[in-house]
């Protein structure tokens, strides 16, 4: 049975939003934090083409034609917006309680992650009509998507069902679901595309997946409630924000742990290894 948003979870998820963009912000990244009601993703339009800016903000990109696209989980649409002007433009129709959204890199689809609908689906929108295709059926709440950067797969977190589910974007078809640790909460690839980093909630771990092969590797021990997760350009390190007011630092065979005590701006730093 697909996991349902209680207004429990939705205001935690809101919260852990709001905490995790803070916290990264803290330990010096810009992480795409898991949005609990609304989520934002942008396109912009350039002279050779439509260009993308997945998962990002798009208010800097002035000199392009740059549109917005914002899931609303209470409407069960999304609502593409102008930047240059603000003006919003016909909500397009997807699943139920849309959560998670992401653009290919060639700005020429957007994913959204139906978390009500059952079964739990992922829908696709053609970014030059804002037409939503046929639903991608899925496992269960998929709350965070991540696409790899030559845009061949997409990458769902099921939040319910503690799987991580593959799709083909060619075909619009998934694939055999990956099995990771608990409450799968944030997604990220790396640069080069070559291993998707998801960090489990309820676990306190981190799951590596060889997107070669689509298999997991071992978990990684990161400590409590690990909620978003950012990966340097250089592709040498991930951050991971916990809601246990901690920044991680993966890199290797290392784990770097600053805590941020409350009320204080100290950051007490402790090393640990990590065995292959």
């Amino acid at each position: 049975m697909p996991m349902r948003m209680t207004r429990g979870l939705r205001a935690a998820a809101a919260g852990a939003a709001v905490a995790s963009l803070a916290l990264a912000a803290a330990c010096g990244v810009a992480a795409a934090a898991p949005q609990a009601m609304n989520t934002t993703a942008g396109t912009r339009d350039t002279a050779a083409g439509v260009g993308s800016m997945a998962r990002s903000p798009v208010s800097q990109r002035t000199r392009h034609q740059v549109t917005v696209y914002v899931a609303n989980a209470s409407s069960n649409t999304v609502t593409p917006i102008r930047a240059a002007t603000n003006v919003a433009g016909d909500p397009i129709p997807v699943g139920t309680e849309p959560l998670a959204i992401a653009i290919t890199p060639n700005g020429k689809t957007v994913y959204v992650g139906n978390a009500g609908s059952d079964p739990d689906t992922v829908t696709p929108i053609q970014t030059a009509t804002n037409t939503a295709g046929t639903p991608i059926p899925v496992d269960s709440y998929p709350f965070a998507l991540a696409i790899t950067p030559d845009g061949n797969t997409v990458y769902a977190d099921e939040l319910g069902s503690d799987l991580v589910t593959p799709i083909q974007t060619a075909t619009n078809t998934a694939g055999t679901p990956i099995p990771v640790g608990q409450s799968p909460f944030a997604i990220a690839i790396t640069p080069d595309g070559e291993t998707a980093y998801v960090a489990n909630a309820s676990s306190g771990t981190v799951t590596p997946i060889q997107t070669a092969t689509n298999t997991a590797g071992t978990p990684i021990p990161v400590g409590s409630d690990p909620i978003a997760i950012a990966i340097t350009p250089d592709g040498e390190t991930a951050y991971i924000v916990n809601g246990g007011l901690g920044c991680l630092l993966l890199s290797g065979l290392r784990i770097l742990i600053g805590s941020l005590p409350e009320g204080t701006g100290s950051r007490d730093r402790k090393v640990q290894e990590i065995l292959p």
